[in-house]
């Protein structure tokens, strides 16, 4: 049995177990080894923390956000802590569960640190020596801090509720972004979370910026089969593959596209990787897909940036 249906099964079955997050976690780390951070998974965020400062920059013109929102942030929360080193004050995380820990932010810190010591951190943002200086403090003195005291030192919070139903304030978010979260969110639910998302950023120099990895997330664990590999099976066959712990949507970047046409979000910038078409005509397409050019279905990332300024409504 392929290596990738042995892990949907297996989550699967996590699923339906009480603290099947936690199970999951246990299960990626010590298992498949895929949520331990590695240099690999750090560069990726941090890459993204480098677009999202980015476009925010270029888009407003201010050198940070004074407030930020992440959904689905996960064990390792690189990004915010990038957002708390260039000088962000209020940093929120939304998820229906929490999935960092002490250990796991300290994990993280030591990471930045690493980068730090190398130089290498520099290349991606340019962050503040006053705030580093904090990351260090926590570091040396781990031992007498609890995760919500580490966490009011960086700025975060963690906001544990339903992302259709926050409870910030409107108008108050300068910067709403996400990484690799939105492929992990059927239509269903991320059409009124976009639309709360809509309600809660500035409309005055707020920007949305959303990474999304429309691969098959079991080709980046099982190397025999390739990133569209998902994309074969009928809606029916995959309700019964897929799983609550770590849901695929395999919706393509003309449903995005759609969505936020539909709900008058502005796409000022849109940028994506056009995949591989040769891979893709390997893959018998259900007949979902059959009515979309392969151009289209053939692309993997992509990323979504919004200036709320030009949002009609």
């Amino acid at each position: 049995m392929k290596k990738w249906k042995q892990k949907a099964i297996v989550q699967k079955t996590i699923s339906y177990l009480p603290f099947g997050q936690n199970i999951n976690y246990f299960f990626q780390k010590y298992v498949t080894k895929g949520e331990n951070l590695n240099d690999e998974y750090f560069l990726d965020r941090l890459g993204h923390a480098k677009e999202h400062i980015h476009y925010y920059q270029n888009i407003t013109g201010n050198s940070h956000p004074n407030s930020s929102l992440e959904i689905g942030t996960g064990w390792y929360p690189i990004v915010p802590i990038s957002l708390f080193l260039i000088g962000s004050e209020k940093i929120y995380s939304v998820d229906i569960k929490m999935l960092t820990s002490k250990e796991r932010i300290i994990t993280t810190l030591e990471k930045f640190l690493e980068f730090h010591n190398s130089g290498k951190l520099k290349d991606f943002i340019n962050y503040n020596s006053e705030r580093f200086e904090v990351i260090k403090s926590i570091l040396n003195d781990r031992g007498n801090y609890d995760l919500s005291q580490i966490l009011q030192l960086l700025k975060i919070t963690y906001i544990i509720e339903d992302a259709r139903k926050l409870s910030l304030a409107d108008n108050s978010i300068d910067l709403v972004n996400s990484n690799n979260t939105f492929e992990h969110i059927y239509p269903e639910l991320l059409i009124p979370i976009l639309i709360e998302f809509k309600r809660v950023v500035k409309k005055q120099n707020g920007v949305m910026s959303h990474f999304i990895d429309m691969s098959d997330h079991f080709a980046h664990f099982d190397k025999s089969i390739n990133i569209y590999n998902f994309l074969q099976f009928s809606e029916k066959q995959w309700k019964w593959i897929d799983n609550s712990i770590q849901p695929q949507s395999r919706i393509r970047i003309y449903d995005y596209k759609k969505i936020y046409e539909d709900l008058k979000i502005p796409i000022s910038e849109l940028t994506f990787r056009a995949g591989d078409l040769s891979e893709l005509k390997t893959i018998p397409l259900s007949d979902f897909y059959l009515n979309n050019s392969l151009e289209e279905i053939a692309i993997s990332h992509c990323h979504f940036v919004s200036d709320m300024c030009k949002n009609e409504n």
